[in-house]
């Protein structure tokens, strides 16, 4: 004669199959893409126009983001947070930020302005000739 399971058993068995399911989800969110999808254009080592760049903004340019703190001043870092691996994906008022976990940089030098994310995004080359910036 089989045995019934007891109501704790099963309240366990629930529990633990309800933190699997929350700790998959919550890890899916750091697979390396945004949250919300960035803008994204052409890839690093092509040509894009230095207009595209708003002053105080900027793009995410494949796995690079290029800003332009002050008018005519261009900067280029990797895109990928350093926190969890998220894109970067909204550059706006002199801040970079990665919305899958609200970590803050600044958009001139690229340095964490608040967490989660502990390192700065490593800066890129941004070669700036006449109106089209070429990143490297």
């Amino acid at each position: 004669m089989a045995t019934q399971p007891s109501r704790r058993s099963i309240l366990q068995v629930a529990g633990t199959v309800g933190a699997a399911a929350a700790t998959a989800g919550t890890l899916a969110g750091c697979g390396g893409s945004s949250a919300a999808p960035a803008q994204t254009t052409k890839a690093a080592g092509s040509a894009l126009k230095a207009a595209d760049i708003p002053v105080g903004g900027g793009k995410v340019v494949g796995q690079v983001v290029v800003t332009q703190p002050t008018a005519g001043t261009f900067k280029a870092f990797s895109a990928v947070c350093t926190h969890e691996g998220c894109l970067v994906s909204k550059i706006e008022s002199a801040k970079i930020t990665c919305t899958c976990h609200g970590s803050v940089f600044d958009a001139a030098t690229g340095a964490v302005v608040s967490g989660p994310a502990k390192g700065p995004l490593a800066a890129k080359t941004v070669t700036v000739s006449g109106d089209s910036l070429t990143l490297s």
